[in-house]
């Protein structure tokens, strides 16, 4: 791959190697395993005296071709293809951890991670502590002497809030404190948090890098040295991801940069459109100027996101007719497709938190997060405009 190549060069030109048959589209390799010539060549292998394929869960040419891309995105050095982003958010914690250590985390996660932390991780004797996304001062008060990994995700799901990962890289450094971050929500087009630092970077590409609902994927991002520990736990854990989803990620990679642009245009013209509507009391998206963190957003990202959250006067009451009343907006917990989906986050994602943990994290009952796809905007609110008056 040119290294000189733009990031959207990169993700259409960044196929591997011709086969025989000179495949103008990269093929699809659906096999379990693969074979030797001899015995010897097979131990040599295995030694990892010699490159060569042995096994899927491990590596294949289409989950590599994949990962290769996305290091080419994102600027890391290597990369692991998971089922899924929660298996990718996981082994982002699970690899770098062990029994006694602590780590910090910024309070607004999706619901999931939260629940790696507080229920799942503490089994195994790993301590947390949160501090707030916006309050940056604060981070370093909770770094504890076993303190080992910082991991925040930016923009947070589904708040909206962000992280200044300049400030973070440097708390990490200054602490010697592995730093991960979940960057989903931006994707690499919009952010590259290895910019500001970041050790080690997950995906769930079943949002935007997919974008059209088919497929679950995760992807893990990073240096060489972190990448080294994750890849061993992954290969020897079984999170891998399946070859038909990496080759259909990868294609739909070809034209990531062309749909967040469609995206975060849109959801700019909504979020500002939203805030002129009667039935809403506040719009919450990074781009807009009434967004606290707006400056940050300007600063570490090129545009805001396909995200938009807003809070309906009406509360949950409000918020279940309006999902009840959408026609072309579709209700559903996913994100990142080119249809508009609506999620109530109190009753669904977010669920398993308590009042008080929901309110910590700005999720109200009124809250809905908006997943702005690829149709007209005009069909989008005329979707809307009933139930918002």
């Amino acid at each position: 791959m040119n290294k000189n190549w733009q990031p959207q060069t990169r993700a259409i030109r960044g196929q591997m190697e011709k086969t025989q048959y000179g495949e103008h589209s990269t093929p699809l390799f659906l096999t379990s395993s693969f074979t030797f010539d001899s015995a010897e060549e097979m131990a040599a292998t295995f030694a990892g005296e010699r490159d060569g394929l042995i096994y899927s869960r491990y590596s294949n040419p289409s989950v590599d071709e994949l990962v290769a891309k996305a290091c080419a995105l994102e600027g890391t050095e290597a990369g692991f293809a998971t089922a899924s982003g929660m298996a990718a958010v996981f082994a982002s914690l699970a690899a770098l951890v062990k029994q006694g250590d602590h780590i910090v985390a910024t309070r607004a996660l999706f619901g999931s991670t939260h629940q790696l932390l507080t229920n799942i991780l503490p089994k195994w004797g790993v301590t947390f502590t949160y501090v707030e996304p916006d309050q940056p001062e604060t981070w370093a008060a909770a770094v504890q002497e076993n303190t080992v990994l910082f991991c925040t995700e930016t923009p947070s799901n589904p708040g909206l809030k962000l992280v200044d990962l300049e400030a973070a890289g440097k708390l990490c450094r200054a602490h010697n404190l592995l730093f991960v971050v979940d960057n989903c929500f931006a994707t690499p087009v919009l952010q590259r948090p290895a910019e500001f630092g970041a050790d080690l970077i997950t995906h769930s590409v079943t949002k935007w890098m997919d974008g059209q609902g088919r497929v679950l994927g995760g992807l893990l991002l990073g240096t060489q040295e972190v990448m080294d520990r994750v890849i061993t736990f992954c290969r020897h854990t079984g999170p891998a991801m399946s070859p038909f989803n990496a080759w259909t990620i990868s294609k739909s990679l070809e034209t990531l940069h062309l749909r967040m642009d469609a995206h975060c245009r849109s959801a700019l013209v909504m979020a500002q459109w939203l805030g002129t509507q009667d039935g809403v009391a506040s719009v919450h998206y990074p781009f807009l100027e009434s967004h606290p963190q707006h400056a940050l957003a300007r600063r570490q990202m090129s545009a805001g996101g396909g995200i938009v959250t807003f809070e309906l006067k009406g509360g949950i009451a409000a918020a279940q007719r309006l999902l009840n009343s959408a026609e072309l907006c579709t209700r559903s917990s996913n994100l990142g497709d080119t249809r508009t989906i609506l999620t109530h986050p109190a009753t669904t994602t977010h669920s398993k938190l308590t009042l008080q943990e929901r309110a910590m994290v700005g999720i109200s009952d009124g809250l809905v997060r908006m997943s702005v796809g690829l149709e007209a905007v005009v069909d989008i609110q005329a979707d809307l405009v009933g139930s918002l008056q």
